[in-house]
């Protein structure tokens, strides 16, 4: 069950957790328990606390990592979406496939440094 602390409405915070529990397709499992979730649900039950107060940014480390192909490409696919509605989105990964498939600004940390892909040509053979 997604809880949400700071709010001083609770029909208001009520109603913000179901419209984030929508926007990351998990309409239905608002009073599933962690447990009664799979690895992909629980991952989008993260993505919606982290959208509960709606931040300018969204910081993701390895979002994907320990879930199957097809369930990291669907989390993938909504911050694309999340992205495209004006959030920033700041993911660490080290799946390089979807540095290929979805080829963003990609920033490299390489002895010591930062390289951006904006400033610098920074090819994926590169990695």
């Amino acid at each position: 069950m997604l809880r949400a602390t700071g709010w001083k409405d609770s029909a208001q915070m009520k109603n913000r957790i179901a419209e984030v529990l929508l926007r990351v397709g998990l309409g239905s499992v608002g009073s599933k328990m962690p447990w009664q979730l799979s690895g992909g649900e629980q991952q989008r039950v993260v993505i919606a606390r982290a959208l509960l107060n709606e931040p300018r940014i969204l910081l993701a480390d390895e979002p994907t990592g320990n879930l199957d192909p097809e369930v990291a490409e669907g989390i993938l696919q909504l911050f694309l979406d999340i992205n495209k509605s004006g959030m920033t989105i700041l993911m660490a990964t080290h799946n390089h496939m979807f540095l290929q498939q979805y080829p963003f600004r990609i920033l490299k940390c390489q002895q010591g440094k930062i390289l951006d892909s904006l400033k610098e040509h920074i090819t994926l053979s590169n990695y």
